[in-house]
């Protein structure tokens, strides 16, 4: 019965609700937002002047430096002038010759210098084989080089000419002569000249036949290279045919038959055998003077 008469509380009264927390956090979060992004501007600016700070003083460091080279461009040349060219290596040329071609400048600066070019034209001169171009500091040009050795004397008519091993033309001695080297001939002087290679092969292939018989015979060697089918070496009075091939082996068959050949004269007079052929595969044929 009690429960039934106890007093209720009055009710509020009716109107708009107020949330004072929601609103004071809203504003907030918006300045907050604000203050950020005012951040963020200020740091890209603040950026910003330093990349420019940066590009300026690169600027200023670099014309300085040009300025710089300017003014101490001339100092530096002369610092770095050549004053000496060394030549070494050299047997059959003058050393003068290989500076001349170098064509150098006077005053040219050691820096100034293409090793790879100067060894090009130093290269171009047919006594030479190769070559090494060094810059030393501070005033030296240093070159060194390996000369072609003669090897034997292309006689084509009445006109000699200098080569070596590999069939390079030397020089031409023109009439003149050199007893000391083997002799080749039958060859076209102006194919070889312009560098056949068909010519330079025969000339090559005669000049390693004047080496082997060298080796067991003294005197000065001939090779007649006019077909190289049928290259003829003579020797004292006595002929030697070699074929096509491996002319090592055709003188290696040749050395193991010697010894029955007892006939065979190097006086290049009397009776005796004068002729020799070494084409043939299996057999070899010896032929007397007649």
């Amino acid at each position: 019965m009690k429960g039934l008469f106890r007093k209720r509380k009055p009710a509020s009264p009716a109107g708009p609700r107020q949330n004072q927390w929601k609103g004071s956090r809203t504003g907030e979060g918006m300045s907050r937002q604000a203050e950020a992004k005012r951040a963020r501007t200020l740091a890209k600016r603040i950026a910003l002047m330093r990349w420019s700070g940066v590009i300026v003083g690169v600027v200023l460091i670099g014309w300085a430096i040009v300025i710089g080279m300017q003014q101490s461009g001339p100092f530096f040349r002369q610092l770095l002038e050549i004053k000496q060219v060394t030549v070494d290596g050299v047997r059959h040329l003058d050393r003068q010759e290989v500076i001349e071609l170098v064509n150098l400048k006077s005053g040219t600066p050691l820096h100034h210098i293409v090793t790879s070019a100067i060894k090009e034209r130093v290269e171009s001169h047919p006594w030479i084989k190769e070559a090494t171009v060094e810059r030393v500091p501070f005033h030296e040009l240093r070159i060194s080089v390996r000369e072609r050795t003669p090897a034997a004397v292309i006689r084509t008519g009445s006109e000699n000419v200098l080569s070596d091993t590999e069939g390079h033309v030397l020089g031409r001695l023109a009439q003149r002569d050199d007893v000391s080297l083997p002799m080749v001939t039958g060859i076209d002087l102006k194919k070889f000249l312009r560098g056949d290679e068909e010519v330079r092969q025969a000339v090559v292939s005669g000049i390693e036949l004047t080496k082997l018989m060298g080796q067991v015979y003294g005197g000065r060697l001939q090779v007649n290279a006019a077909n190289p089918a049928d290259l003829v070496a003579s020797v004292r009075g006595v002929q030697f045919h070699f074929g096509e091939g491996v002319i090592g082996d055709q003188w290696e068959r040749f050395q193991q038959v010697k010894p029955v050949v007892k006939t065979l004269s190097f006086d290049g007079y009397g009776d005796g055998v004068n002729d020799v052929d070494l084409r043939y595969e299996n057999r070899i044929v010896v032929r007397e003077r007649g």
